[in-house]
């Protein structure tokens, strides 16, 4: 008896914190898209920060990390091909790999460990030293002021990033495929595109899309949840990361069935 009431509570906790987690997606949804018409418009220069921070900043990791994926991929598909004689296929099982799947979660991955982190420990110096506190006494919601700009620069920049990832993913596998495959350069990339139908891109864009508002609202959720102390500061972070990526696992799980069953025949 026991044990079902721990499962219970196990999952009225989660359910509570996916309910909290949404509620902080609907208002910062509601801050970005509707505030300005009601004289409360989002603050740039605070989301360009953001977005150079999280994004542009992000580049030369997720460069370098999504190229050397690419090259294991190619690897890893033509010691299977080759048994086949299909090394032919080669650029066409990175492409879509990368694309449909590789791209979108790699960079979700990087991204919550550049960010998402900083977002928690941002948000919960702030919680602890009490500025959380003094936001409210000047009556400007924190949700406003601290969440709606990530909210802006994560939902624009990860699609950006998941192309860019995309590229590099396929940049690298060419380099495999010119050294072992007997490609051209051009005529790998020509092999990639024509193995890409639009609804590939399109379900690596809106999954990275999510990816966004899961990353913003678990790591401020976490932030605003911090309790006393510096120590806090630090778990909230970790906790931060590891419900990211689980989160992030799950929501891609949940896009990659849906796109499934709308794409059977």
């Amino acid at each position: 008896m026991q044990a079902v009431q721990q499962i219970g509570e196990r999952v009225l906790g989660s359910l509570s914190y996916v309910g909290a987690l949404a509620m902080l997606v609907g208002r910062s949804a509601y801050f970005t898209f509707l505030g300005p018409f009601q004289g409360k418009p989002v603050r740039m220069q605070r989301a360009v920060s953001q977005a150079m921070e999280a994004g542009v900043r992000a580049l030369p990791i997720l460069s370098l990390i999504t190229f050397f994926i690419g090259m294991i991929l190619a690897l890893q598909a033509a010691y299977e091909l080759r048994r086949f004689g299909a090394m032919s296929y080669v650029a066409s099982a990175v492409a879509i790999s990368m694309t449909r799947e590789l791209g979108p979660l790699i960079t979700a991955v990087i991204v919550i460990g550049r960010s998402g982190s900083a977002f928690a420990a941002e948000i919960g110096t702030m919680k602890v030293t009490e500025e959380i506190d003094a936001l409210e006494t000047m009556a400007i919601d924190p949700v406003s002021f601290l969440v709606a700009p990530k909210f802006v620069a994560m939902i624009l920049m990860l699609p950006c990033l998941t192309i860019w990832a995309n590229f590099m993913g396929i940049l690298g596998g060419s380099l495999f495929g010119i050294w072992q495959a007997d490609f051209t350069f051009v005529r790998y990339l020509t092999a990639s595109l024509d193995a890409l139908f639009l609804r590939d891109i399109v379900t690596g864009l809106v999954k990275s899309f999510m990816f966004g508002m899961t990353i913003t609202a678990v790591g401020c959720h976490e932030g605003f949840c911090t309790g006393g102390g510096a120590e806090q500061v630090g778990r909230s972070t970790t906790k931060a990361v590891v419900m990211s990526i689980f989160l992030v696992i799950l929501v891609d799980l949940i896009f990659t069935m849906l796109f499934f069953f709308l794409g059977h025949d």
